[in-house]
């Protein structure tokens, strides 16, 4: 049988050091609130620019068998695919973004988060830059032939719709950057904000 004085030893023991979460003050949640809207802001713009892009070539074609049709053109059907792929990868992220600014934390586990945020900022901001610059240079061969003389408006849709992908483009690049300092901030502090 133990004594009573165990029990008291026992409750007089410390406790494991359980790691307390980061305090943050008022300060701290507002500029990382703020922080998140921004990013939120980026990727919405980012997200309206590339789907008003995919739908300014999609509907650049003109009735007749004889006149040109986006989808002739390789640069084209890639300007398409790669607007498309950075709208819904904007939508997507854009949801992300709204989960952490209501819930106060990421929809994956923060490592992946940062790491995932970063990565696929980078590969879609270069596929858009590089469909943008493929589009942007048939349209500048088209100028010079029979295609933009005869049908205007097709060589006209076709620059709107690239300067449009470029201008989301602007807009994911500086998403990216936002989750560049994010990760920076990871790797060096443990924690996705400097705070």
């Amino acid at each position: 049988m133990r004594s009573p004085q165990f029990h008291r030893n026992e409750e007089n023991r410390p406790s494991p050091r359980i790691p307390s979460p980061h305090f943050n003050s008022t300060v701290s949640v507002q500029k990382l609130r703020s922080f998140n809207t921004l990013i939120l802001i980026f990727r919405f713009a980012s997200f309206c620019f590339s789907l008003a892009s995919t739908v300014f070539m999609v509907t650049n074609s003109r009735g007749g068998s004889d006149s040109p049709n986006w989808q002739d053109f390789d640069a084209f059907i890639f300007v398409f695919a790669a607007n498309a792929i950075v709208a819904v990868y904007s939508f997507f992220e854009m949801l992300a973004s709204v989960w952490e600014i209501l819930k106060g934390t990421t929809v994956l586990p923060e490592i992946m988060q940062v790491w995932f945020d970063f990565g696929h900022d980078q590969v879609f901001a270069y596929l858009l830059l590089s469909a943008d610059a493929a589009g942007t240079a048939l349209v500048m061969t088209l100028r010079g032939t029979d295609t933009c003389t005869h049908v205007t408006a097709f060589c006209v849709q076709s620059g709107i719709s690239i300067a449009l992908g470029f201008a989301g483009f602007m807009f994911l690049g500086l998403s990216s950057l936002l989750s560049g300092f994010r990760l920076a901030c990871f790797v060096f502090n443990g924690s996705r904000f400097l705070l």
